[in-house]
């Protein structure tokens, strides 16, 4: 049962997180397509609970819209390939994959920020080229950090001088 309501939980996180879902009816159903498939991968067997949740963990500790975004982009992605090799012939799974989909195109900006970390972690840093063209690069990205970190600032001392705490 904790497992319904945490499956349930992710997906109207993502669902609402995006303004996709038109009325109640509609995750009602999904919920019960999900209890569907839930049925279909055995979800009740026990080794369910071992090692805590996959996803929710990490999604409390993306706070901000633009963070959720990127992350619950590749969440989806994650439960699309989930689902490649499943029965498509049941209505629940073929309604499941597409509010999937649906989900993914409306995350597509948090799917191309993925990628954006991906490449960045395939940077050869130890080729000397690209240590060059790093060097050349370092003021421009730190003077991006200073802009960023400076907005956070007089955030900070703004709310200071609202609040007399």
């Amino acid at each position: 049962m904790a497992f319904q309501t945490y499956s349930l939980f992710v997906l109207s996180v993502i669902m609402m997180s995006f303004g996709q879902v038109e009325n109640i009816l509609n995750l009602l159903q999904l919920q019960n397509d999900i209890d569907k498939l839930k049925a279909d991968f055995n979800s009740s067997h026990s080794d369910v609970a071992d090692g805590g949740p996959i996803f929710t963990e990490t999604l409390s500790s993306w706070t901000e819209r633009n963070e959720k975004r990127i992350i619950l982009s590749q969440i989806v992605s994650m439960y699309l390939k989930m689902l490649e090799n499943t029965d498509k012939s049941k209505a629940h799974v073929r309604n499941i994959n597409e509010e999937l989909h649906t989900l993914k195109d409306s995350l597509s900006d948090g799917s191309k920020k993925i990628e954006d970390l991906k490449h960045l972690t395939e940077i050869q840093m130890s080729d000397l080229k690209v240590q060059r063209k790093a060097v050349n690069e370092l003021f421009s990205v730190l003077k991006k950090l200073g802009d960023t970190s400076s907005s956070h600032k007089r955030k900070r001392s703004q709310f200071q001088r609202l609040c007399k705490c």
